[in-house]
């Protein structure tokens, strides 16, 4: 099984370019090298409802909405032993 990876700017481009040729999602998926479930995911997430531009994939759009959720999401680490000892430190 292919590892996961995440679509490029690139690609969304050709995206909007093979959308605007009329292609389906089964061949925009065999010509970018990915499963069909990516491109389906893609659409549902980035192909907006309402508005200007609604009904219209803009690939420019789409890595913006991406690039602002990576950035925004919360992260995890792991404390260390010392970074403990300051938190209970702290807290006393």
């Amino acid at each position: 099984m292919k590892k996961y990876k995440h679509l490029r700017l690139k690609q969304r481009y050709q995206i909007q370019s093979l959308l605007d040729m009329g292609l389906s999602q089964t061949k925009i998926a065999d010509y970018l090298g990915v499963n069909r479930s990516t491109i389906s995911r893609e659409l549902k997430r980035n192909l907006p409802k309402r508005g200007r531009t609604a009904g219209c994939y803009i690939g420019e759009h789409a890595q913006r909405k991406t690039d602002h959720f990576h950035v925004s999401k919360l992260k995890s680490f792991v404390l260390t032993e010392d970074m403990k000892k300051h938190q209970r430190a702290h807290d006393s």
